[in-house]
């Protein structure tokens, strides 16, 4: 059974007719919208989220060790 507390909120007017807005562009209820803003505020923040896959890509054959001063100097030289 999912049980639904009615109550009363202030909320400033700029904000309520942007809430107006978005759940019209939605096609969704202001109620929903708030409570989902609500949930994600009260979410747990220590609960990780899975990072993206980073792209990979080929930077080609290494021209110097980035270690060796001397090398990378006259690798910048040659530029």
């Amino acid at each position: 059974m999912v049980s639904h507390m009615k109550t009363t909120l202030n909320i400033d007017d700029q904000v309520m007719k942007r809430l107006r807005r978005e759940a019209a562009r939605l096609d969704t209820t202001m109620s929903e919208l708030v409570e989902t803003a609500l949930r994600r505020l009260l979410a747990p923040h220590h609960v990780a989220q899975p990072l993206p896959t980073l792209p990979t890509f080929s930077a080609g054959r290494v021209r110097v060790d980035v270690a060796n001063r001397d090398a990378l100097y006259t690798l910048m030289d040659e530029r």
